[in-house]
């Protein structure tokens, strides 16, 4: 897997769910997602691969095909019964009917190992754009720009620095604007499941914020939730 680095900032997206049984490839998987900002969690067999799909909310899951106690088509046949979780094969099966079947049976994207570092990172964004109902890597927030390919926010033309952090709570707070998250949302995808403390990070998070971009960009809905109604 190539480790070209992108060099861009705000890096932190949303959470994954990483279901590979080769050690070495999993957590190299963990790493790269990890340094882009991703929350991850991940599994190494099928079985508890789907007792993690089907108990938490991920943003996408990357699925090998060929897993102990459960391969990737039985998971994916299962968790579909139940959640529409954008799913990326990623498997070492190349022919024409592998890929075909491995869509068929419910996943939303397909990538051959050995694969491009950079096609992997813009697939699975593409896949949680796509799922927000997004088609454009911008989101336009009046004078606040976030551009979900480069991972950056800008207003009025100038670059504006967030954290990690800062950058995944805006973005999925932009994702579903309008609307009130609740502070479990939150919680679920932007934390992978080691993280201690959530409540007081993300009480912080959307203090910076305010600090950053204005005391009502994120608006605090008492006792229901966060929003943005730019």
């Amino acid at each position: 897997m190539a480790q070209a680095r992108s060099g861009l900032v705000g890096e932190l997206y949303l959470r994954l769910l990483i279901v590979e049984d080769e050690r070495d490839l999993r957590s190299a998987l963990e790493t790269t997602f990890r340094e882009e900002g991703y929350a991850v969690d991940s599994a190494a067999d099928g079985e508890q691969g789907l007792f993690k799909a089907e108990g938490n909310e991920y943003d996408a899951i990357v699925l090998d095909l060929m897993l102990p106690k459960l391969d990737g088509r039985q998971l994916l046949e299962r968790l579909r019964k139940t959640k529409k979780t954008p799913v990326l094969i990623l498997s070492a099966r190349d022919t024409v009917p592998d890929r075909v079947r491995g869509l068929d049976t419910g996943a939303d994207d397909y990538l051959v190992k050995p694969f491009e570092r950079i096609e992997l990172l813009a697939r699975v964004r593409a896949l949680i754009r796509r799922a927000a109902g997004a088609a454009s890597a911008k989101i336009e927030l009046g004078d606040i720009v976030l551009n979900t390919a480069l991972r950056t926010i800008s207003r009025a033309g100038a670059p504006i620095h967030v954290t990690p952090r800062e950058y995944a709570l805006v973005e999925f707070l932009a994702l579903h604007r309008g609307e009130i998250v609740t502070r479990t949302m939150l919680y679920e995808h932007l934390f992978d499941e080691g993280e201690d403390n959530l409540s007081n990070l993300l009480d912080v998070h959307v203090s910076n914020l305010r600090k950053k971009f204005g005391k009502d960009f994120v608006v605090t809905r008492r006792g229901q939730g966060y929003l943005i109604d730019v």
